[in-house]
This record gives C-alpha cells, sequence and structure tokens, in this order.
C-alpha cells in the first residue's frame, strides 16, 4: 500500500516537550490493586528458589517508588503498612567478594485497620506518586508516597477526610544485623526515637562502612510521643488523634564515588565522613519546603522527563486492576493498554532508579530485600547494564546515562590497570610500558565498589559492548562536548585495549584470543573458551568503527587511528554456517554443533542490535540472523526474550518481536509489573520499552525510518517524542499500518534523511506551512536540510 503522508499537526505538537501530547488526551497510567500488597514476612533469612533469594510477597506484589538514590517498596498495608527501603550504596561482601546491594530498613507503620473496604493501591506512573485509599469506621483514608529527586527525600503523608483520626506507631528495623564473622557479611545498627525524630544508623563489616537514615514525624493535630526499648536499640514514635502526618525519609552512607575507590582493598575505601550532618541537613531542608512545595517539586522535575513521550495504541483504559489486567493477558487476551502501561512503565523505572549524581541502576534496579541479591544486585557487563540504559536514548530520557557516565569514569583508573594486566598476561609481546597506552578494560562483574576484569565466560570484546552506549549518547544527542569529553575518550581507550587483545591468525585475520562468548557452556559445564567468537569480534569491530567516526567529528590526528583501520579489515567478525546461522564461533560447522543451542544469551547477534554491523544493506548476514534467532527460539529468561525482541525489530518482523512482547507478558512479567529472569531483574523492562520504541522508529542506518517493524496488531496509533539519531524528536500517526501524518523537530539543526515507501513524492513544510526545499534520495527517501529548534512537516502532494 502507498504511503499517505497528510498534514494532520500543528505548532501544537512541541507541546510534548511542555508535558502534554501532541494529539487526543494525555490518558492515565497506573498500576492499581483492591488488595494491599500480602506481607507475610517479617523472617529476613533468604529464602532458596534455584539457589537464589526469594521473596514472593515483595517482588509479584510491592509497588516500588525511587529518585535514584534510594529506592522503596510500598506495600500498602491497612493493618501493619511495610515500606521497604533500598539505598543504593550499602554494600557488604556478597557474593565472589564483589560487594553487593543490600536491604536498608524495613518501616514499619502499625495502623491496626482490619477489613477496610473501598479499598485501591495505586501507583500513578505519570506523576510517580503511589497512594493508598480505603474506608474504615465509616472515615476515608488516604496515604501518599513519592520520592523527590531535587531534595533526595522519600515523602509519606497520612490522612482522612474527618480530623483527629490519624493513629498509628512507627518502628522501623534494621534487618540482617549479626556479629561481624568470617564470612564479612556483619552488620551493626540501632534505631533511635528522639522528639519527632527516628535515627538508624550502624557500620556494614566488610567495607567498614558507616551508614545512617533519619524519619521525621511530623503530625497536624494529635499527640506524639517516643519510645525507645532498655538498650536504646529500638525507638518507636506514636502519633494519636492527629489530623494528618508527614513522614520525611532520608538515607545514605560513607560512600564516595571516586578513581581511588576501586583501587583500594575493601578495608581502605570508605574515607568519607560519617554521613549524620548531610542527612540533618537534607531533613532540614526538606521540612523547611514543606509537603506540598516537594509535591510539587516531585511532579515538576519527574514530568520533565516522563512527558516526554505518548504512545496511543488505543483509547481504551479497562476499569479492572492491573493484576486481572495481566491474568487476562496471560490467558492469551491482549490488551493494547498493557502494551502502552509495560512500554511507560519501563520510563518510570529508569527515571526512578537513574539521577545525575546517584550510582546507575544496578540488576534489580534501585530496590532489593534482601541481604545477598540475586548476583549481587551487580553491574553485569556481559548484557544486563548494557540492556538497562537501551531505552535512554530513543525514549527521550539521553540525561539518564549520565550516572553510568560519572560511574564508568571513577572507575577508569582500576580499569587501566586491568587493561595492562590482561594484556601482560594474554598478549604480553602488544604490551606498552607508557601509562595510559594500553587503555581500559572492563569483564562481566561489577559493583558500586569493585570492578572485575574480562575472562572467564565473557571475552573482552565486553567493553566493546559496553562503549556502545557511549557512541549512541553521542549520536542521539548530537552533543560535540559530549562526544569530546566523555565519549570519545571512552571509546578511544577501549580501542587501545581491544587493539591489543588481537592476534594474527593463519589465514591473515586479526582474532581476539582469548575469545569467550557471554556464558556459553559445554556439556562438561565448563565455559568455552576460543579464538576470535562473533561476539568478540563484533563488538571490537563495533568500538573500532565508532573510534574512526569519532575522531573525524572531531577532527583528531592521531597515528593510533592508522591501527585502527588497518585491525578494522581483518577482523571478518560475521561468518555464516552450514545451517545458514551466523556462527557464533568460527570452529563451528552446523548450528548448535558447540554450546547450548538454547541459550539465553544470543551474543553473536550483538552485530544486529545493540550494533550496526548487521544491517539491511548487508541481506545475506541479515538473512543469517534471522535463522539463528529461529534456532535460537524464542523460549528463555525475562531480559534475554526483551534482546530478542529487539533483534526481531532490527529485522524488521514486527510480528515476530510483537509475539516476544506478548510472550513476556505471559511468561516474565508479574503483579507489579516487574520482569523476572527469575528472579527479577529490571533489565527485562528496559530492554522490553527499547524494543518497543524501535519497532516504531529506526536510525541506525543513517536515516530516520519510522514504523520499521509495526505489527498487525497496531493496525492504528501515533506516538510522539520519540528520538532519532541525530536529536530530531519524531511524530508519526498511522492508520491500516500506514503512516497518516508525521512531524519532525530538529534539535540540532543537522540534515534530516527518512526513509517510508512513497515518502519521496512528499513536501517538507515548516511550523507556519513554508515549503522547504527535500530532494529525493535513494529509493523511498527524501533528504532536507534543517534548522535548530525548527518543526518540520511531512505533507502529500
Amino acid at each position: 500500500m502507498k504511503s499517505k503522508v497528510l498534514l494532520f499537526i500543528s505548532c501544537a505538537l512541541i507541546c510534548i516537550l511542555n508535558f502534554e501530547a501532541a494529539h487526543g488526551q494525555q490518558k492515565k497510567y497506573s498500576l492499581w490493586y483492591e488488595q494491599p500488597a500480602p506481607n507475610r514476612g517479617g523472617d529476613f533469612n533468604i529464602i532458596k528458589n534455584g539457589g537464589f533469594p526469594y521473596d514472593e510477597d515483595w517482588e509479584r506484589w510491592s509497588l516500588p517508588i525511587g529518585n535514584g538514590y534510594m529506592g522503596a517498596c510500598i506495600f500498602g498495608c491497612t493493618d501493619t503498612e511495610r515500606i521497604q527501603l533500598t539505598e543504593k550504596t550499602l554494600g557488604n561482601e556478597s557474593l565472589w567478594g564483589l560487594g553487593g546491594i543490600e536491604n536498608f530498613a524495613e518501616i514499619y507503620l502499625d495502623i491496626n485497620h482490619a477489613s477496610p473496604a473501598n479499598y485501591r493501591r495505586e501507583l500513578c506512573i505519570d506523576d510517580a506518586i503511589c497512594t493508598v485509599g480505603y474506608q474504615y469506621d465509616g472515615v476515608n483514608y488516604l496515604r501518599e508516597y513519592f520520592a523527590n529527586y531535587p531534595n533526595n527525600v522519600i515523602a509519606v503523608k497520612l490522612k482522612a477526610d474527618q480530623p483527629g483520626k490519624i493513629t498509628f506507631t512507627l518502628r522501623p528495623i534494621l534487618p540482617y544485623l549479626r556479629e561481624y564473622g568470617a564470612d564479612k557479611n556483619g552488620r551493626t545498627g540501632k534505631v533511635t526515637a528522639q522528639g519527632d525524630l527516628i535515627t538508624m544508623t550502624g557500620k556494614a563489616q566488610f567495607y567498614n562502612l558507616p551508614y545512617e537514615a533519619q524519619i521525621r514525624v511530623l503530625p497536624y493535630g494529635g499527640h506524639l510521643k517516643t519510645g525507645n526499648d532498655a538498650l536504646g536499640d529500638n525507638g518507636t514514635i506514636t502519633v494519636q488523634q492527629a489530623d494528618s502526618v508527614v513522614l520525611y525519609i532520608h538515607a545514605r552512607t560513607a560512600y564516595q564515588l571516586g578513581s581511588d575507590l576501586f583501587c583500594l582493598p575493601a578495608d581502605k575505601k570508605i574515607s568519607g565522613e560519617h554521613p549524620h550532618k548531610a542527612i540533618t541537613e537534607c531533613m532540614r531542608k526538606a521540612v523547611e519546603k514543606g509537603y506540598e512545595t516537594l509535591r510539587k517539586e516531585h511532579i515538576a522535575d519527574y514530568r520533565s522527563f516522563f512527558a516526554r513521550v505518548n504512545l496511543q495504541l488505543t483509547d481504551d483504559v479497562p476499569a479492572i486492576p492491573t493484576d486481572r489486567l495481566l491474568y487476562d493477558c496471560k490467558s492469551g487476551k491482549p490488551s493494547l493498554y498493557m502494551d502502552e502501561l509495560l512500554f511507560q512503565y519501563g520510563r518510570y523505572l529508569l527515571i526512578a532508579s537513574s539521577r545525575k549524581g546517584a550510582l546507575p541502576p544496578n540488576l534489580q534496579g534501585a530496590w532489593s530485600q534482601f541481604q545477598v541479591a540475586p548476583w549481587t544486585g551487580g553491574y553485569w557487563h556481559n548484557v544486563n547494564v548494557q540492556m538497562n540504559y537501551w531505552p535512554a536514548f530513543n525514549t527521550n530520557l539521553a540525561e539518564l546515562f549520565v550516572s553510568y557516565v560519572d560511574y564508568n569514569e571513577a572507575f577508569r583508573k582500576a580499569a587501566n590497570k586491568q587493561a595492562t594486566d590482561y594484556v601482560r598476561e594474554n598478549n604480553p609481546e602488544a604490551l606498552s610500558d607508557i601509562e595510559g597506552e594500553n587503555g581500559w578494560a572492563i569483564g562481566t562483574g561489577a559493583s558500586a565498589y569493585t570492578i572485575f576484569p574480562p575472562g572467564g565466560h565473557s571475552g573482552p570484546g565486553t567493553g566493546g559492548f559496553t562503549t556502545k552506549l557511549f557512541w549512541d549518547y553521542y549520536d542521539f544527542t548530537r552533543d560535540e562536548e559530549i562526544l569530546r569529553k566523555h565519549s570519545y575518550p571512552a571509546i578511544l581507550g577501549m580501542s587501545k585495549f581491544l587493539s591489543k587483545t588481537l592476534k594474527p591468525s593463519e589465514n591473515g585475520c586479526l582474532l581476539a584470543d582469548p575469545s569467550s562468548s557471554p556464558e556459553q557452556q559445554m556439556a562438561d559445564g565448563k565455559y568455552y573458551v576460543t579464538k576470535g567468537c562473533a561476539f568478540d569480534q563484533g563488538m571490537i569491530w563495533e568500538n573500532h568503527h565508532d573510534l574512526l567516526k569519532a575522531a573525524h567529528i572531531l577532527h583528531i590526528k592521531d597515528p593510533f587511528l592508522k591501527t585502527v583501520e588497518e585491525q578494522i579489515e581483518k577482523l571478518d567478525a560475521i561468518q555464516i554456517g552450514e545451517s545458514g546461522q551466523i556462527k557464533e564461533f568460527r570452529e563451528e560447522k552446523k548450528y548448535g554443533d558447540i554450546g547450548e543451542p538454547h541459550h539465553r544469551h544470543i551474543s553473536h547477534l550483538c552485530a544486529l542490535y545493540p550494533g550496526t554491523l548487521i544491517n539491511s544493506a548487508t541481506a545475506e548476514w541479515m538473512k543469517a540472523a534471522i535463522v539463528t534467532l529461529n534456532n535460537r527460539g524464542d523460549k528463555s529468561t525475562g531480559w534475554a526474550m526483551a534482546h530478542r525482541l529487539n533483534l526481531w525489530a532490527r529485522t524488521k518482523d514486527g510480528d515476530r518481536a510483537y509475539r516476544l512482547y506478548q510472550q513476556m507478558q505471559k511468561q516474565c512479567i508479574v503483579e507489579n509489573l516487574w520482569d523476572v529472569h527469575p528472579p527479577f531483574q529490571i533489565d527485562g523492562n528496559f530492554g522490553a520499552t527499547a524494543g518497543i520504541a524501535e519497532m516504531l522508529l529506526q536510525s541506525h542506518e543513517g536515516y530516520i525510518e519510522p514504523l520499521p517493524a509495526l505489527p498487525a496488531a497496531w493496525s492504528k496509533g501515533a506516538y510522539d517524542g520519540l528520538v532519532a539519531r541525530g536529536n530530531f524528536v519524531v511524530s508519526v500517526a498511522w492508520e491500516h499500518r500506514t503512516m497518516t501524518r508525521m512531524s519532525i523537530l530538529s534539535r540540532k539543526g543537522e540534515e534530516c534523511i527518512i526513509k517510508y515507501n512513497g515518502i519521496e513524492k512528499a513536501v517538507v513544510v515548516d511550523a507556519k506551512g513554508k515549503k522547504i526545499k527535500a530532494v529525493k534520495y535513494g529509493n523511498n527517501m527524501l533528504k532536507f536540510a534543517t534548522q535548530q529548534g525548527k518543526v518540520y512537516r511531512i505533507e502529500q502532494k
């Protein structure tokens, strides 16, 4: 069907940048339930589930709020409310000496309202506010929770529609307290109450890490009473007959992100001040501002990110709770509203867990109720931390990547040493004695305190997989300061390292040696180590290729670039096997000869996504990638399905990509819409959101392609605010799977190239309707010059 590109937009479209969708009414997105989250716990011992801790109530039912620094899970109980508090820097030895995130505190409110009526628990992701409302004894009660980023405080308000009805006891608990021991996961702590303040303070053993949290309790009317046990270790505050009460919560540790942190032994890493002074000052500012000011500040800050993008697949907003809606989806009744909700929920979770000044989101984002989180709750660099940021750029949240940039640049000094050690061990002939000339290296495992080198089950290409994020950070923003200050140094240092992992082969190729495709094992359980696997070769190609592009843009002349130019021609990254597949290993013949044929990782296709080496111009490779995807199969863990979703989107098969999205909803999404591996891993949420954006807009091949992988299920719809490379903000509407309107905001004023069936016959006009010179560019392509800050519409002739 020929494209019908119609004029359907006005200057009001740009209102998306002022937090409203340009077309139609902004629908409400929320997760809501008719029951509190069950809380059958109070026992903080690790419950094993396949070898990993598991808490069904927390994982499936609690509702997460966060501000990047802290995360809280809200249960919404009316007898005893549970607020589980996480602060990203609180870590102990955890697994493998890596240092893992640990539950900070459990905050209980004994309210004693049994069997309430008209109960509703809700997380509105339009404004990032969680509410609990119900009726008890003829009184309507409402609780409100939000995590304010600008002031770094969690605020809770309890109120009723009749005066003097708010009565409860606040009794926080510090979990996992135990004597220091050989496993180095000991933890001290006490809870004390004085006046309207509860203070929780102690130390974690492994890093000798001081921590503290404070809760201010501000009642309006009524009475307040404090209580402490004989040892002063378990303080409480009781409020009686208040009209309303506000709680302010703030937690932090003595952790300070810096380059020396990653280079020092565990007992020397912490040199910062005790957090008491900083917490006290933070709480003073929060009280001074007041609840309503903090609430308005929170909404404005949050919506400045969230409201940039609108996806409209249906006008329907189901009148059933989220858990029942999900059960319908799992029973084979798909919901277009759920498709939208999960997409936007991923953006919500990223805003809640990745903010400037805070650590980046880890494997569980910013939430963990465990002493030893699954896989330490760390930063796993063979796909998981990368997937956390896949939706940052195309869903208009590029600023959120800053938290990873700061983290990466902090560990770079340690990574430089790792690169030198790696080259000395594996390719000493290439070792340089000049500081920094061996580049920097990162392996799979990392935490807030420690990074591991490449090796074991993931090869050196892990670093190139990471720096792809740095290139995209520039490519989507086209900010040369970002390129010069952050992206180019990261990519250059990685190329220096990767150039020294290559060794010549008999046929003249340069191969990474040793080389591993992440986590692939043989029948004996040993990880398969080889030379030049597709993952390593492909990621080295991507990093080298991005370096050359960056150097050209910055007009950099460096003799090392000649080395890169010579090496990139000898990588021979993509090979096709006897089954017509992309070979994961150079020595494999038919698909599945080596390793697990249905492995969760599909690392040899990282050159298709997030890489660009395999693309529509390499038809034979694309065909082989599809063979590989079919052989690997769709069924997998949550995050692995999300990767497959993105890969199928890159093949332009929208129906197959959508099938993965539906399969994720049926198998990997739980009642609070968290993705489970299992157990809970947030990367699947982020990967799914990125995949939906990839189905609707692609720009990795040098042009903007709207609706490249549109499934039949989305026959009609619209989106506003997705971002294409070149920093173009794109808005599109379609009917019968055919585009009916398109507009583009050019943030940087670069040349715009669009590819769509029949678009070469269209006319480009500016916001005032003035025709803009545009020329046909290849088959079904149009290009035109733009000015920074201007909006352009595509019209049918």
